[in-house]
């Protein structure tokens, strides 16, 4: 990875996806500074789970070890000239986004995965204001769909550094990060099911893609109808399904599958 002049190489630690991370970092790396990305933000008392910003002098120890172990230290990898309060306000402005003029959530920015799609989905102004203060962003991952082939590896964006206005508080998503954000949720939903049944990923992608095409959005009705059609793989869906509601249709559809089969 290139390096910046004059920069400060620090690990945002992704820790519930480092299952005794914490505890690795309380008894062989309590003397590297960590800050917890969730003080003083609405999910404060979540400590256990939040993630660290670790600093990492160059080449040291650690920077070694995280950049040639990913799978146990997930996380993004960033460079800054910022002091670390600004690098540290700025990391938590953006942990609380604005989807609608009502909804608000976490965005879990620092999972590698989510960054696959949610930095993807930036152009150069929006990534200038996103990434702030960082200068440079790496981290090892990709989509769930990279993930279910075994082709994830090193991602690096670098801050375009444009003019742009600041980030509302809380930053608002574009239509475009939302699609991204939402087909991340529902690829690691196709991802987990076909690591549960045994299903090609693939596969299982075409399934939940033909049930949300289906009215079947829910989770709990995508799972209903991923169970009926892992049943019934080949059969044809009706040109209409009659039911007034997504439940109705759904389970019309398994009579007529079953009826189908008898």
């Amino acid at each position: 990875m290139s390096r910046a002049d004059e920069s400060s190489q620090w690990l945002l630690l992704d820790v519930p996806g480092a299952p005794g991370v914490v505890e690795a970092l309380k008894e062989r790396y309590a003397h590297y500074l960590a800050y917890n990305l969730f003080d003083g933000t609405p999910f404060h008392g979540l400590g256990e789970v939040a993630p660290r910003l670790l600093q990492l002098a160059e080449d040291c120890p650690l920077s070694r070890f995280s950049q040639a172990n990913p799978g146990l230290w997930p996380g993004l990898f960033l460079r800054s000239r910022a002091p670390l309060p600004t690098l540290l306000a700025h990391l938590r402005q953006i942990l609380v986004v604005r989807f609608d003029e009502q909804e608000q959530g976490l965005l879990s920015y620092y999972n590698p995965q989510t960054a696959s799609y949610f930095f993807d989905s930036a152009d150069p102004g929006e990534l200038s204001g996103w990434l702030g203060p960082i200068s440079c962003l790496y981290w090892h991952g990709g989509t769930w769909a990279d993930k279910a082939i075994g082709s994830v590896g090193w991602q690096q964006l670098i801050n375009p550094g444009l003019e742009v206005p600041v980030l509302g508080a809380p930053p608002s998503l574009s239509c475009r990060q939302q699609r991204r954000l939402q087909s991340c949720l529902l690829e690691r939903h196709a991802y987990q099911w076909s690591r549960c049944s045994g299903h090609e990923y693939d596969r299982t992608w075409c399934h939940v893609q033909e049930g949300i095409a289906q009215g079947f959005r829910e989770y709990g009705l995508l799972d209903g109808w991923l169970h009926l059609r892992a049943e019934y793989p080949a059969a044809p869906i009706p040109t209409s399904l009659p039911g007034g509601s997504p439940v109705e249709r759904l389970e019309n559809l398994r009579r007529t599958w079953s009826a189908g089969q008898g």
